[in-house]
């Protein structure tokens, strides 16, 4: 199993790279984000994911092990292949996803192309009682800190936040931001007054 692929990139197509090692091409399968770093002629590293099906072999490739590992978390979900799990990972990071997903936020993901109402559902629904054990690559400070305020307090400075015009996942991420730094016993303004100036940097 190819579990790494170094080499230079040989070309780059919609949603795809050859990376030429030693003389041989790989096609290797990437989401948008991880294209975008690709340059003809240059020098890459990828993780790879490889899929073995009865007629063909199939490299995913990704930027780094935070990419793959929520790769590998989302085609486990029904109704999420390969494909729309690059797509989802095109638009959201592995920071931004982890949130996404701990802040319940569905209108995120349906910015991936496939990703529907329902199936962005089933995503958050299968995913979020996970999300706060995940260490995947620096996603993990998305996490709330223990000690810091109690989750009815967060969420309700988060429904302000939202209310106030916010996006579910930022306003989540500057709420969560702002507990660690007043952490024990913050207030609903103070998580607000705070969480407006993460939000603001």
């Amino acid at each position: 199993m190819i579990a790494k692929l170094t080499g230079v990139v040989d070309s780059v197509g919609t949603d795809w790279v050859v990376v030429d090692v030693n003389g041989v091409g790989y096609q290797v399968a990437c989401s948008n984000r991880t294209l975008s770093r690709m340059a003809v002629g240059e020098r890459r590293a990828l993780v790879v994911e490889t899929f073995i099906r009865d007629d063909r072999i199939t490299l995913y490739g990704f930027a780094d092990s935070g990419e793959r590992d929520w790769f590998r978390l989302l085609t486990t979900i029904q109704g999420v292949g390969s494909r729309l799990a690059l797509s989802i990972l095109g638009v959201l990071d592995p920071d931004q996803l982890t949130r996404a997903i701990a802040a319940q936020d569905k209108t995120a993901l349906t910015r991936a192309d496939g990703v529907g109402p329902k199936v962005a559902a089933r995503i958050v629904n299968e995913l979020k009682d996970k999300v706060g054990n995940l260490t995947l690559g620096a996603s993990a400070s998305a996490a709330p800190a223990a000690g810091g305020p109690d989750n009815m307090v967060m969420a309700d400075a988060v429904s302000a936040l939202v209310n106030l015009g916010y996006g579910r996942s930022e306003a989540f991420g500057a709420v969560v931001a702002a507990g660690r730094k007043l952490g024990d016993g913050a207030g609903v303004s103070e998580l607000i007054r705070h969480g407006l100036k993460e939000l603001s940097q």
